[in-house]
């Protein structure tokens, strides 16, 4: 198994000549045909809605793509919301979930129209008094507790594998109570939300989160006399990161999601229950390259590749120790014959895309295609260092090229200072 990029050299050093490295660069073509695939997997629930993920990449030109293939978006902080409004969504097309939420968040939701999504049995005292009343249709986050082990990922579960562990959600006990008091202060329609894993690489997950959802959905209507409407199953449906590892088949896990939805809910009278996703990572971590330029050797104890973008551009392997796969542009059948670590510019010695890897023989100069850094890629990005965040680039299906988001500059790193 190998990893190929959407783009040729060719391409790249035409889209170089205009955009200096390093830059993110998405495919429209493959966030549409995966789009696609995740409305056509859950096809078979009229009331399906795919709710993007803004903080895996909050960029108004693919929200705005994602809202034409049908997507919602899903906020978690006041800029998102904000950035959602001017992409043009608004009311039921944003599921708002923050934690530890201010006062003026809960505000521009409820402006919005946004289905607010709770974290906490406090919030909801917290909301009414913010927005003077409880929504009509209110959702709440539910945290199980202990330990979710099913599927399996080799750096996911380290992240977002022990809900027990998690600042996140409601436990049982106030989740009841919860609905109870929501209904007592006016709510009629009622969601239910979990995130146990992060990224699993496992067609059996989402299945297993949905049975467990719909059965815990199915005890609340009986015992609170609550409707449930909608139930969101949220993200962890990972991606193939590694060249090794199978990817998730998105149509199975949809059947698997239908099974569970079949044999819980209908049963119970609960067959128009809408099922919602916010699958951030699988929709776009794939549809994203990070391009980097090769820039200078250093030979010490180890074989190092110095490139122009850093930890900056990429946090994941910094922060996580997270496996990038990295293809070296117009060398994708040379041998693999050369162990280098491919290192940034940060005085940090964790600023590192790859350790101990094997690739082609690389010189100056050379392209380094960085694979999979569609989702939580430029979002992440940050200043330390004075390091700038680059540009974001949008590869068209008709193969045209357009910058999406400017690369900083020196006086946007200092425009906010006061000296």
């Amino acid at each position: 198994m190998k990893k190929t990029p959407f783009v040729t050299l060719a391409q790249l050093r035409a889209i170089q000549e205009r955009y200096p490295t390093p830059f993110h660069l998405y495919d429209e073509a493959g966030i549409r045909r995966t789009a696609r695939s995740l409305h056509k997997a859950f096809d078979w629930n009229p009331g399906f809605r795919e709710y993007f993920a803004v903080k895996a990449t909050p960029t108004p030109a693919i929200l705005k793509l994602l809202k034409q293939e049908g997507c919602g978006v899903d906020c978690s902080s006041l800029t998102e919301l904000m950035m959602a409004e001017r992409c043009g969504f608004s009311g039921r097309q944003i599921m708002f979930s923050a934690n530890e939420t201010p006062a003026e968040e809960y505000l521009l939701a409820a402006r919005l129209g946004a289905t607010i999504n709770l974290d906490d049995f406090t919030h909801i005292d917290f909301l009414r008094q913010t927005i003077g009343y409880i929504p009509r249709r209110i959702s709440c986050r539910y945290n199980p507790g202990g330990t979710f082990r099913l599927g399996r990922s080799k750096e996911g579960f380290q992240v977002m594998g022990n809900p027990g562990q998690s600042k996140y959600g409601f436990t049982r006990d106030q989740l009841f109570e919860g609905f109870r008091k929501l209904k007592g202060m006016g709510a009629e329609e009622f969601g239910l939300h979990a995130f146990l894993a992060s990224n699993t690489v496992s067609n059996e997950y989402y299945p297993a989160l949905a049975r467990e959802l719909f059965t815990l959905a199915v005890q609340l209507q009986t015992e609170t006399g609550c409707r449930i409407s909608f139930i969101n199953l949220s993200g962890g449906v990972g991606v193939d990161y590694r060249p090794e590892e199978p990817a998730n088949d998105i149509a199975q896990i949809g059947q698997g999601v239908r099974q569970a939805y079949e044999e819980v809910l209908v049963p119970a009278g609960m067959g128009d229950v809408d099922i919602f996703t916010e699958l951030g990572r699988f929709m776009l971590a794939p549809n994203g390259h990070l391009v980097t330029t090769a820039i200078h050797e250093k030979h010490t104890y180890k074989e190092y590749i110095g490139v122009d973008a850093c930890a900056a551009n990429l946090m994941r392997p910094a922060m996580y120790g997270a496996y990038h796969h990295i293809t070296v542009s117009g060398k994708e059948e040379a041998p693999c014959d050369h162990m280098y670590d491919v290192v940034g510019a940060l005085c940090e010695n964790n600023d590192k895309f790859a350790i101990d890897r094997m690739l082609p023989e690389i010189e100056k100069g050379d392209l380094l295609v960085i694979h999979d850094t569609g989702a939580h890629g430029f979002s992440m990005g940050y200043n330390y260092n004075g390091r700038l965040r680059s540009a974001e680039l949008l590869l068209r299906e008709d193969g045209s090229v357009e910058q999406i988001r400017r690369a900083e500059t020196p006086e946007d790193y200092f425009a906010t200072l006061v000296w």
